[in-house]
């Protein structure tokens, strides 16, 4: 007699099957996933690095005047203030200050109700080093608050271009309070209401430095290795008032 439908063993052996191959295929996507973003990650650091370099033959090789986290109208909105503003004629395309990791903070949407990204908040998701831009008292400002302090960065004065970051992206795994204790190194992933932190890619994030190059950076090393001022101060060093050199600069 013809037999025309499966047994239940052959049903269940078929679904084990299936269920190995995307216990197997899964992990896979989701790293060729990752992979693709870091790499479109990579390419925004290195327009914006270019953006950087064509704006200094404008300007006599001095950087632009620094500003973050002004929200007060929040990024991109007529009246913003911002470092991508400056650098947007340069590059043509605001976009390209959006990492595809950027999925906000804890801190964003309550800083501006509605924004998902920092790219909506603040105008970028990538972190501008203070002390390797120009700063204006009463212009540059930080928080919509005016800075005090005042000092002229020029192309020339960086001691170490290749190794001097500029921009950051804003969110690195090393950030998490469980390898930041108390978070006392980079103060991100802390108690309410001070709590910053969301995990954007699993792996790390980018650095864009003072040449226009832009790389991936995964190691809490590498992060605190960086130069962060025109004289080659490294982020992890010791500050005379400030603790290290990233909380003066970063």
């Amino acid at each position: 007699m013809k037999r025309n439908a499966f047994t239940l063993i052959e049903l269940l052996v078929v679904i084990a099957i299936i269920a190995i191959l995307a216990a197997i295929l899964f992990p896979v996507f989701a790293q060729a996933k990752v992979s693709a973003k870091t790499t479109a990650d990579i390419s925004n650091g290195r327009q914006i690095g270019m953006a950087v370099k064509m704006y200094l033959t404008d300007y006599d090789d001095t950087m632009p005047i620094f500003y973050a986290y002004n929200s007060a109208p929040p990024g991109w909105q007529p009246g913003h203030k911002g470092v991508e503003v400056l650098l947007q004629p340069y590059c043509k395309n605001q976009n390209i200050f959006k990492s595809p990791f950027d999925i906000g903070g804890p801190y964003t949407s309550v800083d501006v109700p509605g924004s998902d990204s920092y790219w909506k908040a603040y105008g970028s998701s990538y972190r501008f080093t203070k002390c390797l831009y120009t700063v204006v008292a009463g212009e540059s400002s930080t928080n919509n608050n005016p800075t005090t302090d005042n000092w002229v960065v020029q192309e020339t004065q960086i001691e170490f271009p290749s190794d001097s970051r500029v921009m950051r992206s804003e969110m690195f795994p090393f950030f998490d309070k469980r390898i930041d204790i108390n978070c006392e190194k980079y103060g991100y992933d802390c108690p309410s209401p001070w709590d910053y932190y969301k995990q954007w890619s699993p792996r790390g994030g980018i650095f864009i430095f003072a040449d226009g190059s832009a790389r991936h950076i995964v190691a809490p090393g590498q992060f605190d290795n960086a130069r962060v001022n025109p004289e080659g101060k490294k982020s992890g060093e010791a500050h005379p008032t400030a603790g290290t050199w990233y909380w003066a600069c970063d």
